[in-house]
């Protein structure tokens, strides 16, 4: 089913060939680059004592026990452009100060409520696509997008504790969206050093993993991306590298022939955008397995240290 600005992985086209990393050696991409953190001789999870490191505020409740998030209603909600979301306070000196990423949680709680709304096209340079979905869920209903916001809000707390600016396209402060159009906006307006969309998938039974997307070479419209296709590619290796190491997970068994990495030139949000930018597809919400870890807010504190050792890695290199 579609559940970001995407078609379903079983409908588009098999992935193009590419040398096939297993896990180990996506690990080592992070171990053999310069700025990498960690250590790879660890355990998942305990990459330079810090996998352990609580998040900045107390973990979620239960999803079988809460009610998703309502954003608030305002006239800020409403379409249009935005700069995001920042932080007010100070940040620390770190090896990222000076560096600025854009966290882009896909799609918005409040999706489900305004469907006219995001069901409206927008321009992504080639062609015309829906403004955001819904997002998908696991089967006991615990939705992609609380799991994007939660994801996203621990991995702006581990960047900025390195000095990074961090941007959120959305923090639940808005009443749906943004369009992707707009996402891609807020990230070139910030003038982003790296900027990473944080999605799980909505697939079979069985497929399980996670994957990296990114960003082909279109230009088309407003869409040009001979840029930053290789850039986002160093930074999506990198993310995947350190994601392996950090939570365990192994590449995607469905999508990228094992690479963990899968080139797109549908996506709105990446055709438009003029900063380095990749996708991350942390599990498929529908997989029981995958589900289980995706449900759990320690491994979700492990996802997003994996994002953030990758952000590091790339913008350290």
């Amino acid at each position: 089913m579609p559940h970001h600005d995407s078609v379903p992985p079983t409908s588009r086209p098999g992935p193009r060939r590419r040398p096939v990393f297993t896990a180990a050696a996506l690990a080592g991409v992070c171990l053999t680059a310069a700025g990498c953190a960690g250590d790879g001789g660890q355990e998942p999870g305990a990459a330079a004592g810090t996998a352990t490191r609580p998040a900045a505020s107390p973990a979620p409740p239960s999803p079988a026990s809460s009610p998703s998030p309502s954003p608030r209603q305002s006239s800020a909600a409403a379409p249009g452009p935005s700069a995001g979301s920042t932080s007010s306070r100070p940040l620390p000196r770190g090896p990222l100060t000076g560096r600025t990423v854009v966290i882009d949680p896909g799609h918005n709680p409040g999706n489900r409520d305004h469907t006219r709304e995001i069901n409206s096209q927008v321009d992504i340079g080639t062609g015309r696509k829906e403004c955001d979905t819904t997002g998908t869920s696991t089967n006991a209903g615990y939705a992609e997008a609380r799991f994007t916001l939660d994801v996203s809000r621990r991995l702006r707390t581990l960047l900025e504790e390195q000095g990074a600016k961090v941007v959120l396209t959305q923090d639940g402060d808005r009443a749906f969206g943004p369009c992707v159009d707009e996402r891609a906006r807020i990230g070139n307006s910030a003038k982003a050093d790296a900027v990473v969309s944080v999605h799980a998938d909505g697939s079979a039974t069985g497929n399980r993993g996670f994957h990296v997307i990114l960003p082909a070479a279109v230009k088309g419209g407003a869409a040009d991306t001979a840029k930053i296709v290789a850039p986002s590619r160093e930074l999506g290796v990198r993310i995947a590298g350190n994601f392996v190491r950090v939570t365990g997970s192994a590449p995607s068994n469905y999508i990228g022939g094992g690479t963990g990495l899968d080139t797109r030139d549908d996506l709105g949000g990446l055709n438009l955008s003029t900063v380095p930018k990749v996708f991350i597809e942390c599990g498929n919400m529908r997989d029981p397995e995958d589900a289980a870890l995706l449900t759990s807010a320690g491994w979700r504190q492990k996802a997003a240290l994996g994002v953030a050792e990758g952000i590091g890695s790339y913008l350290k290199r």
